[in-house]
């Protein structure tokens, strides 16, 4: 574990499962809602409360681990997303199986953001690098191997074996406990502040949800924004140094580069909920669904290499800026294969996205970890992650709500215009900041 490959193929590994709780469990949705009594779009709701959730506890986790060290957050995180999921398989009924939903996904949440920040703490260069693309890499791989997954588990053992899967978690805490850095700075935490980021960030999510949840999320949502985001900015105006530092709030690198990278994930989770719900309508099974994106994941076996070849020669910004284009030739060209019936198509667009996806997001890591000074790169990126996952919430909601409206091939093409903004935001402004090492 000392070896940052083995680190990184071990974290991408719980990237990877915490992916899986949504990608595995879609498949399952129609035999969890006749098993459980209830509707459909009832059912979907264990989806939507994990993904708010692991949205939502993203930035606390890395305001934390900065205050105690990685390793604490980190393990009991992993311990909470495999008794959530332990809890889930086991549910008598629906109430019970979306609270250990919601549960599962605030300890996920821990997974994204400290990964990043224990292979930024502890190594630099080129090392650091490959070791972002692995995790990228091998998360993109799990991902898309879910429906696979997930339709195997449901045709052998039901619903409960898919979404028990994150229980493997589990045996990952003791060799990331001895890894992890257990040193943070020490300050208190800013209670208030981390309530008012959870009140912000759910009324974000849960509004961009609710193309798919439905009326009353929007209006839930709508509200907690109203009600938070002004507070928020008022509380980080009287406390700089609270749970959210203005100092990263006003990083223009930091918001450029997740916002440009966010837009890589919102067209992935798209393609993992469209390209699922095209073939269904062919009348395919999910097992046959899941095999059309095995191609993809084998791309997670080289965008570590990609990944680390590209930071090396075009740097993070230009990274990103490619792995923005191509999402949306993936987007087009799953509209063309959903448009014309060719399932080729489909597969070779969650190919293309999967790789967008294996550079954008070390490209992230990296371009934020080097903006902000170390006491401050967990809060960095955990706010990064937040709006990385955001953008997932954005794909799987627009294509999950107007899919039944305006048609998948259409979502597809209204989905562009995101990473088009992305590569907008990376063509404007200056160059990227980069925070100078504090003297010993």
């Amino acid at each position: 574990m000392q070896s940052p490959g083995r680190s990184a193929a071990l974290l991408g590994l719980l990237f990877g499962l915490a992916g899986m709780s949504t990608s595995a469990v879609t498949v399952a949705l129609p035999e969890l809602a006749q098993d459980l009594h209830v509707s459909a779009a009832t059912a979907a709701w264990m989806v939507s409360g994990y993904t708010v959730a692991l949205a939502v506890a993203t930035p606390a986790h890395g305001r934390i681990a900065d205050m105690v060290g990685i390793r604490l957050p980190l393990v009991l995180g992993i311990g909470a997303m495999a008794l959530g999921a332990l809890v889930s398989a086991l549910a008598p009924s629906f109430p019970v199986l979306l609270v250990a939903r919601v549960f599962q996904g605030i300890g996920a949440a821990a997974v994204p953001v400290l990964a990043t920040a224990l292979i930024s703490a502890r190594w630099t260069g080129a090392e650091r690098g490959a070791a972002l693309g692995r995790i990228a890499g091998v998360a993109a791989t799990l991902g898309s191997l879910g429906p696979l997954v997930g339709g195997g588990l449901e045709a052998l053992g039901g619903w409960r074996w898919a979404v028990a899967l994150p229980v493997l978690g589990a045996f990952a805490i003791v060799p990331l406990w001895r890894v992890s850095p257990a040193r943070g700075t020490g300050e208190r935490i800013d209670g208030i502040g981390a309530v008012l980021v959870a009140t912000a960030a759910s009324g974000l999510v849960l509004l961009l949800q609710s193309p798919s949840a439905g009326v009353m999320a929007g209006a839930v949502g709508a509200a907690l924004l109203v009600a938070g985001a002004p507070l928020l900015a008022l509380r980080v105006r009287a406390r700089p140094n609270g749970f959210l530092p203005r100092e990263i709030v006003t990083n223009t690198t930091v918001l450029r580069s997740a916002f440009a990278a966010g837009a890589v994930p919102a067209s992935w989770f798209a393609l993992l909920l469209g390209v699922p719900l095209t073939a269904a309508s062919w009348g395919w099974t999910p097992f046959a669904t899941g095999a059309l994106l095995v191609p993809s994941a084998v791309v997670g076996f080289v965008s570590p290499r990609i990944a680390r070849t590209l930071l090396a020669r075009l740097g993070p910004r230009r990274s990103i800026a490619l792995a923005c284009p191509t999402a949306v030739i993936a987007l087009l060209v799953a509209a063309a294969g959903a448009l014309v019936q060719a399932p080729v198509l489909l597969a070779l667009a969650v190919v293309l996205v999967s790789g967008a996806f294996g550079v954008g997001q070390p490209a992230m890591i990296s371009s934020v970890g080097a903006a902000v000074r170390d006491a401050q790169r967990g809060v960095a990126l955990g706010i990064a992650t937040l709006v990385f996952l955001t953008g997932a919430s954005v794909g799987a909601a627009l294509v999950g709500g107007l899919a039944g409206v305006i048609g998948v091939p259409a979502a597809f093409c209204l989905l562009v215009v995101l990473p088009l903004a992305g590569l907008g935001a990376l063509l404007v402004g200056g160059p990227d900041r980069v925070a100078e090492p504090v003297p010993a």
